[in-house]
């Protein structure tokens, strides 16, 4: 018995050698001091060896017990900081874990921010539940005004609103500030638009507003022709169609050529142009409202949608997609 026993040492040596994960060291303990595991079956044979075999066999097999007992807590102790129960090799090459990006809506307004900040424009932000003085009344529009209509306004109680635009950033900032100024305000408004491709009832606007003396339209085109031109990456020419806001007069559209094609495509509908802004200089009314001097001082003032902005430069076909949280979308940007 004393020679099988030195064979199973060799053998309980081996396997422990090449085992490599809990399970494997919990099948060698079931396979060695388990209820029938082969030290537990010479235990029961103790009984038919003679009494002067008996104390040698007994302290071999109780060696071979805490060896195996030795082994199996030596071999735990490695595998307990590795949660695949695995030996790890640090000659092999490490896994990539996945990082983490900014959302394309978020990309896009920290684009927005460097180009403005190279042309000397601080950033401004105002409250998203606004007074209907700052939303309409202080931006010339008068109570009862038609194009109080065009807003379509979330009211949260009589006197407040969930900002239609972040236009009453510029009066909010124009009452603390005294001309020079030129800033942008970025962040979320909210209209009772109906949910489809290219609405939404709550989405991101950037509202740009300028005021010194002797500021004229063609600082406006050229601060817009920079912008676009950056923006999009390619040289874009800019063309202003007439068009009417309560706090612009005169006001315009502000279309570019589109950044796509060269000759029309369904983008720009065939036509070469695309339209993404509203603009045009600060109406003196507004002026008056935040103790301005019109007769000194003009302006002029901007405004679009960030996600138009990028729709537009991605080539995306649903606005919806920005909100919908479909990783396949997002991680294409």
């Amino acid at each position: 018995m004393e020679n099988e026993l030195n064979l199973l040492a060799a053998e309980i040596d081996k396997d422990f050698e090449t085992a490599t994960e809990s399970k494997a060291l919990e099948n060698l303990r079931i396979k060695y001091v388990g209820k029938k595991g082969a030290i537990s079956a010479y235990y029961e044979k103790m009984g038919k060896l003679s009494k002067e075999e008996r104390p040698k066999i007994g302290q071999l097999l109780n060696s071979l017990k805490n060896k195996v007992e030795s082994l199996l807590t030596e071999k735990l102790e490695k595998f307990s900081g590795n949660t695949n129960n695995e030996i790890i090799d640090f000659s092999m090459p490490g896994y990539k874990l996945p990082a983490g990006k900014y959302h394309l809506i978020s990309q896009t307004i920290r684009r927005i921010k460097e180009i403005f900040r190279t042309l000397n424009f601080d950033i401004a932000e105002g409250p998203e539940i606004e007074t209907e003085y700052y939303n309409f009344e202080a931006l010339n529009f008068p109570p009862h005004h038609p194009a109080r209509d065009m807003q379509d306004s979330f009211h949260i109680d009589k006197g407040h609103v969930l900002r239609t635009h972040t236009s009453p950033v510029q009066v909010r900032t124009m009452e603390k500030c005294k001309p020079p100024l030129k800033i942008i305000s970025i962040g979320k408004c909210y209209r009772n638009d109906p949910l489809d491709a290219s609405h939404l009832p709550m989405f991101q606007q950037i509202e740009g507003l300028m005021v010194d003396e002797d500021i004229n339209f063609s600082d406006l085109k050229g601060v817009l022709k920079i912008f676009f031109s950056e923006f999009f990456q390619k040289k874009t020419n800019i063309r202003l169609n007439p068009s009417f806001f309560p706090f612009t007069e005169p006001s315009a559209e502000v279309s570019v050529t589109c950044p796509i094609c060269q000759s029309g495509c369904p983008l720009c509908k065939k036509s070469g142009w695309i339209e993404l802004f509203g603009a045009g200089m600060v109406d003196p009314n507004v002026f008056r409202n935040v103790k301005y001097d019109s007769e000194k001082y003009t302006g002029f003032a901007f405004g679009g949608g960030i996600e138009r902005l990028t729709i537009i430069k991605h080539s995306i076909n649903d606005i919806r997609h920005f909100y919908e949280n479909d990783i396949r979308f997002l991680n294409q940007f």
